[in-house]
């Protein structure tokens, strides 16, 4: 297999898009991977934007018990037809979602589920220990701004990285498989369980 070959597969599968579409993008860039994979992700968003409007009642509950049954998960994930349902991507991406969870323990879906009153909170505290390092007042807030989404990216499922890619977050993840599939697909909710938690 050819070097751009190699890079238009993974290009694929990264971000969903087409074969036409990642070779274009890899050659408007001059076979430049990054700046074509960054296009295409891009591209991806503005179809999962498109279609996130659009109601997703089908679906399907995806459960998951680690080895030795001490961990276990339960996941609803919905699209807009059974059809979609039914397809290895979609049931592929809901298994993805079941280990993620199970591995790094989300509280959120995402951040806009976290209750008001818990990010003042937490946003009182990131200030007040800003103050007591005498950081000045004028990077307080950005202090504040960065160590939130910092918590955002352990607490809330879709800011967080993708447990078999690094260079993903789970709400990319979701993203390539609303651009493959070409329906709305929304992560309802999820329940972890842990002996003895």
């Amino acid at each position: 297999m050819s070097t751009q070959a190699e890079q238009i597969k993974k290009l694929r599968d990264l971000t969903g898009a087409g074969v036409l579409d990642s070779k274009r993008t890899l050659e408007e860039f001059n076979g430049d991977f990054d700046k074509a994979l960054a296009r295409l992700k891009e591209n991806a968003l503005k179809v999962a934007e498109k279609k996130a409007e659009r109601v997703a009642k089908q679906g399907l509950i995806e459960s998951y018990i680690h080895t030795g049954g001490k961990v276990g998960v339960i996941i609803e994930v919905n699209c807009e037809t059974d059809f979609v349902a039914a397809t290895n991507d979609f049931k592929e991406l809901a298994h993805a979602l079941a280990l993620q969870i199970a591995a790094f323990k989300p509280q959120y879906v995402a951040a806009s589920d976290m209750p008001a009153s818990v990010v003042a909170e937490m946003k009182q505290t990131f200030a007040d220990a800003a103050r007591a390092d005498n950081k000045p007042a004028n990077i307080i807030d950005r202090i504040v701004t960065g160590k939130l989404e910092a918590h955002y990216k352990e607490v809330c499922l879709l800011n967080q990285t993708f447990i078999r890619d690094d260079k993903q977050t789970i709400q990319d993840l979701v993203q390539a498989t609303i651009a493959k599939v070409g329906e709305n697909i929304v992560v309802r909710r999820f329940a972890r369980f842990e002996l003895g938690d």
